[in-house]
């Protein structure tokens, strides 16, 4: 018998003022896999994470996260936003937001005690960011509350992580630093969506790829999906840049010549 997926996604349809934005979107990804959530801008890719994890209601549709639905799956999961939709001019310091990984595990109004805000600490350690612990979150820079926010997933101990263009707004040393954070995470059996926008790096960093534009282009490992045809299918025929020593990666991978 084959083992549960960890995420199975089946006739998600979501709509936004009566204009489909996700189209009978049906996939399901085997655990331990860094998986990629790629297509062009407007392709409905941070959509599919809010639905997947209803922040958002869908039109129709079922997900289910290792067999269960949302609520029983709740703390299995962790989610890091886009950095965009985040306040950060709220009086909140770096270690408080951090501490915000231990509510779904603790409850809202739960003393943290100090064996925690160790906890916490040591995820601050992990990502670089333990001499901003007291610092507010508006002092930061984009790299910065970046690592706060993936630190605070980090605490929730999860079992599926979904990070929204975590990339973004970071230099590429941070993002190679996050990168390894990843790796260990998928190393202890985590499984990881991350919504991306850069193609050049497709190959390097994820095991999977969700490949959209509206409905599902592609599904699978990501030499068998970042075709040619695939992504002129998702991004348009000559509309995406693709390194060339990528793009033969990538064929080699999927048996093309």
């Amino acid at each position: 018998m084959s083992e549960v997926p960890a995420l199975s996604v089946k006739q998600l349809t979501v709509n936004y003022d009566k204009v489909p934005v996700l189209w009978d979107i049906n996939f399901s990804i085997p655990a331990g896999n860094i998986v990629g959530v790629i297509g062009p801008n407007g392709a409905g890719k941070s959509t599919l994470l809010k639905a997947i994890l209803q922040m958002i209601d869908p039109l129709s549709g079922k997900v289910e996260f290792f067999g269960l639905p949302f609520k029983k799956a709740r703390k299995k999961i962790a989610y890091v936003p886009q950095r965009s939709s985040i306040d950060w001019d709220f009086p909140i310091t770096a270690i408080e937001v951090v501490m915000m990984g231990l509510y779904a595990r603790l409850g809202l109004f739960s003393w943290i005690s100090a064996k925690e805000k160790k906890q916490a600490l040591d995820a601050l350690e992990l990502v670089g960011m333990t001499s901003f612990a007291n610092r507010q979150i508006s002092q930061l820079s984009g790299g910065q509350q970046q690592r706060i926010f993936i630190a605070r997933a980090l605490l929730q101990d999860a079992d599926i992580y979904f990070m929204d263009e975590p990339f973004a707004g970071v230099d590429i040393s941070t993002e190679q630093s996050i990168m390894q954070l990843l790796r260990q995470l998928k190393a202890k059996g985590k499984t990881l969506f991350i919504v991306h926008h850069d193609l050049n790096t497709v190959k390097s960093y994820f095991d999977w790829v969700i490949m959209l534009n509206t409905s599902l282009v592609a599904c699978g490992p990501v030499g068998e999906v970042c075709t040619d045809k695939a992504l002129n299918e998702a991004y348009g025929k000559g509309s995406f840049v693709l390194d060339e020593a990528v793009r033969l990666s990538l064929r080699r991978s999927s048996g093309l010549k």
